[in-house]
C-alpha cells in the first residue's frame, strides 16, 4: 500500500514592525490560534501607546489565511491605507496600529513564548529623550503608501524626510497635505516641492509633531489627486532619461548661438533667461514659474536645439 504524500507544514509568518515605537521588533504568529492587540498587560501583543485602544485587533491564523479584525478601537484599524473591521492579509500587506506600521512577512522561525517580551525589550532600546510618533526607511515604506496611509487614518504633524544630499518636510493637517518645503527653500509653490520629494527612493522619515505656521500658499489638491499627478510627472520625466541635465548641473548659454531668438515661445525664453541668470539647472527649476515637468522639458529642448549647453 503506498503511504500518503507527508503533510506540507503550514508556512510560519511573522508581524514585522518597520515604523514606530517597536521598530526592528518581529512578533512569530503560531499556525491556528489567535493574537490579542491592545495596550493591556494581559494581551498577546502588547503596544504600550496612546493611541492603542486596550483590546485594539484580533488576528487568526489558521494554516495559510491570515484574519486581522477590529475590536472596536477608539483610532481604528488600518491595512494598506484602508480603515477596516476584518480583512484577510497576504504576505507583504502592511497594518497601521496607533502609530506602528507593521508589515507581514514569512518567517523561517516559529513562535516564541517571550515574543512579548522582546517587543518590550525593542522598545526600550529605541526610547531617547527625544521621543517621535514614527520613523523609518522610505526604502520600506514608499513615500506614497506613507502618505496614502497618513490620509485614511487622519494623522497631523510634519513628515521629515532625509537623503544624503536633501532634506524635505510635507506637512500634514488632519490627514491632509498643506504645504511641503525642500532644503528651506520657502519660496519654491509647495505642490512643485511635494512632487520633487515623491520622486525620492532612499533615506529616512520621522514624523515630528504638528508645526503652529502660517502658509501664504497651501495646498489644496486631496491626496489621491496630489498621488496621481506626482505619478505622471515623474513617468514624462523618467522618458527624458540622460537628455535631461541632473540637478546638480551647470547650463550655459551655447556660444556661438545659432538658433535664432525669435523662434523660441514665451515660456521657452523665459527658462532661457533662467539658465543665464542662475546657471544652475536645480536654481531654474525653482525659479521657474512652470513645474518641473514643463521647465525640464523645455530646458531639453533648448540644449538639444542649441541654445544651452550642459557643464
Amino acid at each position: 500500500m503506498t503511504p500518503p504524500p507527508p503533510t506540507r507544514p503550514a508556512k510560519q509568518y511573522a508581524l514585522r514592525f518597520i515604523s514606530g515605537k517597536y521598530q526592528g521588533g518581529e512578533f512569530p504568529l503560531p499556525n491556528n490560534k489567535e493574537i490579542v492587540v491592545g495596550r493591556s498587560s494581559e494581551l498577546d501583543m502588547v503596544l504600550v501607546e496612546d493611541m492603542v485602544s486596550r483590546r485594539h485587533a484580533k488576528l487568526t491564523v489558521t494554516g495559510d489565511q491570515i484574519f486581522i479584525q477590529d475590536l472596536g478601537s477608539t483610532n481604528g484599524t488600518f491595512v494598506n491605507g484602508e480603515k477596516i473591521k476584518r480583512a484577510r492579509l497576504q504576505e507583504g500587506d502592511r497594518i497601521l496600529i496607533g502609530t506602528s506600521i507593521i508589515k507581514l512577512v514569512a518567517s523561517d522561525s516559529a513562535a516564541s513564548g517571550d515574543a512579548k517580551a522582546k517587543l518590550e525589550d525593542v522598545a526600550a532600546g529605541r526610547r531617547t529623550s527625544q521621543v517621535r510618533t514614527m520613523s523609518g526607511s522610505i526604502a520600506e515604506i514608499p513615500l506614497p503608501d506613507l502618505m496614502q496611509l497618513f490620509s485614511a487614518s487622519k494623522k497631523s504633524g510634519v513628515l521629515v524626510i532625509r537623503t544624503d544630499a536633501d532634506v524635505g518636510k510635507i506637512f500634514i493637517d488632519n490627514g491632509r497635505v498643506i504645504f511641503a518645503v525642500v532644503n528651506e527653500h520657502y519660496d519654491v509653490a509647495p505642490l512643485k516641492s511635494l512632487f520633487r520629494i515623491l520622486t525620492w527612493q532612499t533615506g529616512s522619515f520621522d514624523m515630528d509633531p504638528p508645526e503652529a505656521r502660517e502658509f501664504l500658499e497651501k495646498i489644496e489638491m486631496s491626496t489621491e489627486g496630489i498621488l496621481m499627478e506626482a505619478m505622471r510627472q515623474i513617468d514624462e520625466i523618467r522618458r527624458l532619461g540622460t537628455d535631461m541635465p541632473t540637478l546638480q548641473s551647470s547650463v550655459l548659454l551655447a556660444m556661438p548661438m545659432i538658433p535664432p531668438l525669435r523662434d523660441l515661445s514665451p515660456e521657452e525664453l523665459d527658462v532661457l533667461q533662467l539658465a543665464y541668470n542662475y546657471g544652475h539647472v536645480e536654481t531654474v527649476l525653482n525659479k521657474s514659474l512652470a513645474s518641473d515637468l514643463d521647465t525640464s522639458q523645455i530646458l531639453v529642448k533648448l540644449i538639444k536645439s542649441g541654445y544651452l549647453r550642459v557643464e
